[in-house]
């Protein structure tokens, strides 16, 4: 079997969205792993790369397992579109426990953002 899509991965979701028009080319997608997570790695490069939560994957950190991954135009603002996948992601109970009930997790959503606001 070849694998040539992330929509090819049993279990993984893909959403996207795009922003055309009055100056706008942009656009965010959301790779949403199945329930209890998936391992996911990063390699940053780049002089100038904007991120949030890719310092997590280190292996010797606590995190084992992401929830959803945002990869999203927009520069350094386009990061905030994590918030709401963490947000959709907690009101779910899907992340790391952090206390004794179910809902007390923090999702775990690394995100890569490209810079596309020149006109």
């Amino acid at each position: 079997m070849t694998v040539d899509a992330l929509t090819d991965v049993a279990g993984l979701l893909v959403g996207h969205a795009t922003r055309t028009g009055d100056g706008w080319l942009t656009g965010t997608t959301v790779v949403l792993a199945p329930e209890g997570g998936a391992v996911a790695a990063v390699d940053v490069r780049g002089g100038g790369p904007g991120t949030k939560e890719t310092d997590a994957l280190d292996p010797r950190n606590l995190v084992q397992k992401v929830q959803a991954v945002v990869l999203t135009g927009g520069s350094a603002y386009g990061l905030d579109a994590a918030s709401g996948v963490m947000a959709w992601l907690e009101e779910r109970g899907r992340g790391v426990r952090v206390g004794p009930d179910p809902a007390h997790v923090v999702p775990v959503v690394p995100a890569a953002c490209v810079f596309d606001l020149g006109r």
